[in-house]
């Protein structure tokens, strides 16, 4: 149930502004959706809630709610592993958010009993559509606990979110259900992906809170029409207590919400931010304040925020009442009364409130069941809330100081800006745009399609509206209509007929206000409205003169075809020209609803698919226009996903894309890459169900990507990389041709190459084909040796006897008799097979230039198997130099370098350019790649202060973590992503090589503590990209060294191997190297190392 006693208005946020700029937001919520996908990708690593549960306040609403919940989990915001519930208050009879509360927990316990009693322990296959059903309680009927189901359910962790309110100073989301509304923060960051919702974003901060539990089970309640920003994983949450979450705030806000008096002395383990709750006030005023000595030392006081966590026992006690509370709740119905969360059932926690709890409806039941249990208060210092709590709330927090984040155009069709008037500050979200049409700034446009002659007024909300016109050939000229500014307009489907409803009002209107208080109706007082228009009280309320008569009752809403009413709309709002006797005639003979009415008689699942089906249509206009006219730039397999909503014609849309794909590989092959074009077919392949040949198909994408990488470094394999038959030996070394004559092949000649490992900072992945191949990359990494020496190297040898001997350090060995026997593809199980292309790759085996002589190439790496260091790119920059120097090719680390990239492509492993840079030049670099025929590398040393050298070697740890990794599964998936154009992975990949620019700064300033700070966000980036690149292991180590580091990371592409540990200072990196030398749980090794400054 929504209450607002404790909400915070927009006043108190403009006054934290200073302490809270909009960019701590964009950075809180991004690390809280960083959060939220992890725990649902890999909940093992990232726990998620174990249940959702959202309140609402009828069955028809619960209905609602659950097809948004299964959306939810459609789109990834919820872990299939997560029970899923929408529980309405009993027969549709408003009970409290309290009674809600214990309602919710109890059909939660029927349905764990439901698993338990099936031995079915897959939540998401309890119902047909994923939902379940609530309305049967079966065994606990009876209001006698079960205690084995009680202790199944204590031990679960539990999201609750009280959704059940009527939305009446939002009235336009009330058909949506207010914790649903757009909310279109950090959406440039998916464009291709739906319109984030108000819901999406409390998931995101709720995901962060489930860590602070621990893996004590509990209960997490939040509201649905506030998002509370903060770091919520950081909670300290007392055990076997309840928690309500505060925030300091100053007087003249408190006095109109609640106040929480926590003790001065009662503080949890010595931690200031927790302390004992010794009252709750409600509305108090100063004098209030100051009696109850609810006073901080700055003169501020706490301010109940709405959140609040049950651990431990105190979460049983909650279970044990929850189980028991039929009888209850049927006291409440009998007697038409509620029971509220915020002042009764809390206060059950709270001593000083028992006397005053036990004259409130069944407060003597609570005090018993619950009045044992501790409730402490969180301080949470730097929370701040944005409140939804009326129109004019939501649209200041999309177009006030946040709109640097919000996302202005998302999934949308508008026309060309000399065919329409779309203000630029206007945000149009999931909707159809005709030419001449003209909205107004900072206006709202969610799921709608207007058509020609609408003109939306500045500040303004249109929702749901779908205007008959140009796109659906119902009339054959424009409709023409004008929504005034600071208005709200949105259209429901009814329930038991065909018909629809328009339904609008003024931004500000409040729609509880009554008629004798000023109540307005589209800006004008009411009484104005019923004098202009000569419409007479009774024809809009039941009595005349009733305190009670407002817009939530009026009955002033026609229900007549679509023209009619939105002329009669024009007409109320004070805007028609035309005969108003023949309007009020019109209006007065029309059956009409009021929002109260309207808010019982919403057909919810015409509702659902309709905007099911709108979205779906917008997506697939979107694929069309990108297929048949762009360059393959947008996202295709997310928006097929969404295309594939229709179920009837979703599939053959898909299939008359996969239709135009030939004649567009014809026409844009010089401009789309290889690759890219046959992702999307592979894509459009699997959107058909056509399995097997997407996967025949996928050969060809990796095909491609190695043939362009050839390509792109000047050493090209024209078409047929991986085809022997076309001679690969001939072509692959063009512009690094070199024969060796007779004589200088009689003499027997050796070179050895040794070469450092390389750690990477920052910038890995944008060195990586074919994103480098299409996009600028950034590195900044190091060249090290490891216990004082180089750890990998090669020696080279010609002999006298023809053919190729190859050995490694295991002392496996390989004789190849012909060496033009040597040909790809090559077996990924093949040891020898890097050796094998390096002597391709450099021509050493071109046409004659072993015919008098042979090779033995022995290799060594002294370091552990899946270290991350880049040993294989760096064995392969030591093989192929050492062949060029056989040669007496180019050895240039360049030349070097770009030949290891067509090497490892040739392989099938992939892999970018930083490790064979990171081993062929010394020392600490950055460096840079600008796509282009010949791909161009730029190095640039960094030539910082012996003294910062030497404070980063003392605080820098290499530590293997005793985890083998490989590269290329991980490489798979993350290149499969940016083919695809996913959007998510491409901004993350920018934010790499900006950190890699901002790292380059911060060394050159002799700032190690921000790359520190740098370290830490890309290692959180690359768990974005892929969240297999860690485990649990890894997750370990990271949460028992965070307190002793400013910054960590695995190097490389993560998985395993080793790991950079940056630690505060000096002394905690030699605290370090003790804990970790100690420690029984982790399998751990630290390094010496020291940074390869010799060319």
């Amino acid at each position: 149930m929504e209450e607002t006693k404790n909400r915070v208005p927009s006043k108190w946020r403009t006054r934290n502004q200073q302490k809270h700029p909009k960019t701590a937001i964009a950075e809180i919520l991004r690390k809280s959706w960083y959060k939220l996908r992890l725990s649902v990708r890999h909940s093992s690593r990232v726990p998620t809630w174990d249940a959702i549960v959202l309140t609402a306040a009828s069955p028809e609403q619960s209905q609602l709610y659950e097809w948004q919940l299964n959306r939810a989990k459609r789109l990834g915001r919820i872990a299939n592993s997560t029970v899923t519930l929408a529980v309405p208050d009993p027969d549709g009879c408003r009970i409290g958010s309290g009674a809600a509360t214990l309602e919710a927990i109890h059909q939660l316990a029927i349905h764990f009993q439901k698993i338990a009693a099936c031995g079915d322990h897959d939540p998401a296959t309890n119902g047909v559509d994923g939902s379940v059903n609530c309305s049967s309680h079966q065994r606990f009927d009876n209001g006698v606990s079960d205690l084995p189901y009680i202790d199944i359910l204590a031990k679960k962790h539990i999201l609750l979110l009280h959704a059940g309110g009527d939305s009446k100073r939002v009235p336009w989301a009330n058909p949506m259900g207010k914790v649903f509304l757009p909310l279109p923060y950090l959406a440039a960051d998916d464009p291709d992906g739906p319109v984030p919702l108000l819901f999406d974003h409390i998931l995101a901060i709720s995901s962060c809170a489930r860590q602070a539990f621990k893996n004590e089970g509990g209960l997490f309640i939040m509201t649905g029409d506030v998002l509370p920003c903060f770091d919520a994983s950081s909670m300290i949450l007392p055990e076997d207590a309840s928690c309500i979450i505060t925030v300091p705030i100053t007087l003249d806000i408190a006095s109109n919400h609640g106040v929480v008096v926590a003790s001065k002395t009662g503080s949890l383990d010595y931690i200031s931010s927790v302390n004992l709750v010794e009252n709750l006030l409600q509305k108090p005023s100063k004098e209030e304040l100051i009696e109850n000595q609810a006073l901080l030392d700055d003169s501020r006081t706490l301010l109940d925020t709405g959140i609040i966590a049950v651990r431990g026992k105190a979460w049983v006690e909650l279970v044990k009442l929850a189980c028991s509370s039929k009888p209850l709740i049927l006291q409440l119905l009998d007697s038409n009364k509620e029971m509220s969360l915020y002042e009764d059932l809390v206060a059950a926690w709270v001593p000083s409130k028992h006397e005053w709890l036990k004259k409130r409806p069944l407060g003597e039941q609570l005090v018993d069941k619950l009045g044992k249990v501790q409730m402490f208060s969180y301080c949470a210092h730097e929370l701040l809330f944005l409140h939804f709590g009326t129109s004019s709330e939501v649209l200041d927090h999309l177009s006030g100081a946040d709109s640097e984040f919000v996302g202005r155009r998302h999934l949308c069709s508008i026309p060309a800006t000399t065919t329409s008037d779309i203000a630029a500050s206007a945000i149009i979200l999931s909707s159809k745009i005709a030419p001449g049409v003209s909205i107004g700034e900072d206006s709202l446009i969610y799921d709608s399609s207007i058509s020609s002659g609408i003109q939306i007024g500045s500040l303004s909300v249109v929702v749901s509206i779908n205007v008959p016109g140009a796109f659906d050939g119902v009339v054959k000229g424009p409709v023409r209509f004008m929504l005034p500014d600071r208005h709200c307009m949105w259209e429901v489907p009814l329930s038991d007929c065909n018909d629809r409803v328009i339904v609008y009002c003024g931004l500000h209107d409040n729609p509880k206000t009554s008629m004798s208080k000023d109540g307005t109706f589209c800006g004008r007082p009411w009484k104005k409205v019923l004098h202009d228009l000569q419409i007479q009280e009774t024809n809009l309320w039941s009595s005349t003169g009733v305190s009670g008569n407002c817009l939530w009752n009026a009955r002033i809403f026609p229900i007549l075809p679509y023209n009619e009413m939105l002329q009669l709309a024009s007409w109320l709002m004070g805007l028609s020209d035309q005969n108003n006797q023949s309007m009020l005639n019109l209006w007065k003979n029309s059956p009409r609803v009021s929002l109260e009415v309207l808010h019982r008689s919403i057909d919810f699942q015409k509702m659902c698919l309709g905007s099911s089906m709108h979205q779906a249509d917008l997506a697939a206009g979107i694929a069309r226009a990108c297929i048949s006219f762009g360059l393959l730039g947008r996202n295709l397999f997310q928006l097929c996903e969404e295309i594939l909503q229709m179920e009837i014609s979703g599939a053959e849309i898909c299939k008359d894309f996969l239709a135009i794909c030939p004649s567009l590989q014809v026409h844009n092959s010089k401009i789309v890459p290889k690759s890219r074009a046959y992702q999307v077919k592979v894509d459009l392949l699997r959107a058909c169900k056509d399995e097997a040949l997407a996967n025949e198909l996928e050969h060809k994408v990796w095909a491609a990507v190695a043939d362009e990488t050839a390509s792109a470094v000047r050493y090209g394999f024209k078409e047929h990389l991986l085809d022997a038959s076309h001679g690969i030996s001939s072509s692959i070394h063009k512009g690094n041709k070199v024969e060796i004559d007779a004589e200088k092949q009689s003499l027997l000649r050796s070179v050895k190459v040794e070469l450092p490992v390389r750690v990477d900072f920052v910038g890995g992945w944008s060195d990586t084909p074919p994103w480098s191949l299409e996009r600028s990359g950034c590195v900044l990494n190091m060249a090290i040796c490891l216990e004082g020496s180089l750890p990998i190297g090669t020696i080279i040898k010609t002999t006298n006897t023809a053919g190729v001997l190859i050995r490694d350090d295991a002392s496996t060995e390989l004789f190849v008799q012909d060496p033009a026997s040597i040909i790809p593809p090559f077996d990924s199980t093949d040891p020898f097979r890097l050796v094998k292309c390096a002597l391709l790759v450099t021509g050493v085996i071109h046409d004659k230039n072993l015919q008098f002589m042979g090779l033995d190439i022995r290799t060594w790496a002294n370091v552990p198997r899946g270290s991350g260091l880049g040993t294989s790119s760096i064995l392969a920059a030591a093989v192929v130099k050492g062949l060029l120097q056989i040669i007496d090719g180019d050895d240039g680390e360049e030349n070097v370098a770009r030949l290891v990239l067509v090497l490892e492509q040739l392989m099938g492993t992939g892999g970018g350019w930083q490790d064979q840079i990171g081993g062929l030049y010394p020392g600490i670099k950055f460096t840079t790649s600008s796509p282009g025929i010949p791909l161009r590398l730029q190095v640039f040393p960094l030539m910082a202060n012996p003294e910062l050298m030497l404070e980063l070697h003392q605080r820098l740890l290499v530590v293997f973590t005793g985890q083998v990794r490989l590269a290329r599964d991980v490489l798979q998936h993350v290149v499969t992503r940016y083919l695809r154009r996913d959007n998510l992975l491409v901004s993350s990949i920018k934010r790499l090589v900006e950190l890699a620019k901002i790292g380059r700064e911060a060394l050159m300033n002799g700032d190690i503590d921000e790359l520190g700070d740098i370290m830490t966000e890309a290692w959180r980036l690359h768990q974005e990209l892929d969240p297999y690149c860690s485990n649990d292991s890894v997750d370990r180590l990271f949460e028992i060294v965070q307190p002793h580091c400013c910054g960590y990371k695995l190097v490389g592409a993560g998985g395993g191997g080793f790991a950079l540990l940056l630690a505060k200072d000096v002394n905690h990196a030699d605290e370090l190297r003790h804990l970790l030398s100690q420690s029984s749980d982790l399998d751990v090794k630290v390094y010496d190392w020291n940074i390869y400054s010799q060319s």
